[in-house]
């Protein structure tokens, strides 16, 4: 069965779980240099950093560039089974290729002070724009096709070109990361704190945690951040907030943490960073990642705010979701214009339950 068939609240063997669902654990290593860190210590970090040339497969025809100095980064998280430990995370090595079922636009206003993360359900349908593959063929647009899908049919560049266009904003770097490379990066920090209100038992995934406090090493943060069938209607939607409270609490740790003396657990970090980090070739070094995240060092966790895209449950598939209209319309106009997101714009009709 395919992922386009399968029911938003269908059980789902293990071998089959999905994508890393908090993916801006990859901004630890912004978050890293930004906080003061001698990055000459570990400029031989450059060769782990793997590199996409967005500008030069997408070309002219794209939204403009924000008219202020603010920022916009479509953050990814990848399922590939490449290599041994990403295989035993996903749950076996039985699924081929990579996928990625969420998506982040990070946008940073000007004055970089605060920023706000808007998270796309992996089950949104949307119109994919024609698309050229790696190996130079092209796909063509297709409507009603899963968000998910986009990066296992033809590529990052391509799920850039899809959120463009569904939303008018200009992206300015991409970043993504892997499971193996969160979990590491987890433990690189010595676990993160959640405070849990009910009890998570998800068979599928393996966790389980009851209401209360706990800190969570790399395994089990991995397993927080995709349980579905655990957590309220056991669709998509129902742990995005699961994802974004990680979020927070993730930066939170990072920031907490003495780097400046701490070289050892420095050079951890960005190693466990950097070696399981995929970014446009903007961002392909560690000279380039330091300089962008110096920029950013008065985004403070607690002034984060994440958002979920509004949706609404497709009237023809009740297990799909599409924009909500005029509340998504509303949102990216405003992250287009580097304005205030009106809170009518926050407001989502699907919920997950």
């Amino acid at each position: 069965m395919s992922d386009e068939s399968r029911s938003r609240r269908a059980p789902k063997p293990r071998k089959r779980r999905r994508g890393l669902k908090i993916t801006l654990g990859v901004l630890l290593v912004l978050l890293l240099a930004g906080g003061g860190a001698a990055y000459w210590m570990y400029q031989d970090l450059d060769g782990n950093i793997k590199g996409v040339d967005i500008d030069k497969a997408l070309g002219e025809d794209r939204p403009e560039k924000l008219p202020t100095t603010g920022q916009n980064l479509l953050v990814l998280g990848s399922d590939s089974r490449a290599g041994a430990e990403n295989q035993e995370l996903g749950g076996g090595g039985a699924v081929s290729g990579a996928r990625s079922d969420t998506a982040l636009v990070v946008h940073i206003p000007e004055g970089r002070t605060e920023a706000v993360a808007v998270s796309i359900p992996r089950d949104t349908l949307v119109t994919r724009p024609e698309c050229t593959k790696s190996d130079g063929s092209t796909m063509a647009s297709a409507e009603r096709v899963m968000f998910n899908s986009v990066y296992s049919q033809v590529g990052p560049a391509c799920v850039v070109k899809t959120v463009e266009r569904m939303s008018g904003v200009r992206i300015d770097h991409y970043l993504e990361i892997n499971f193996a490379g969160f979990k590491d990066l987890v433990d690189a920090i010595g676990g993160v704190t959640v405070k849990v209100d009910e009890p998570i038992k998800d068979k599928a995934s393996g966790l389980d945690l009851t209401a209360g406090t706990h800190k969570l090493d790399g395994t089990q943060s991995l397993a927080y951040v995709r349980t579905r069938h655990g957590v309220r209607d056991g669709s998509d939607l129902g742990r995005i907030g699961l994802q974004q409270q990680f979020l927070l609490a993730l930066l939170t740790e990072i920031k907490s943490q003495d780097l400046l003396g701490s070289p050892t657990t420095t050079y951890k970090i960005a190693n466990s960073a950097t070696k399981s980090l995929t970014t446009d070739e903007g961002l392909a070094s560690l000279t380039s990642l330091s300089e962008f995240a110096r920029s950013m060092n008065g985004v403070d966790p607690s002034s984060m705010e994440t958002i979920m895209l509004p949706v609404a449950y497709d009237k023809q598939d009740p297990n799909r979701v599409v924009a909500a209209e005029p509340q998504a319309g509303a949102l990216w106009k405003a992250i287009r214009s580097d304005g205030t997101i009106p809170e009518s714009a926050k407001k989502s009709p699907a919920t997950g339950g």
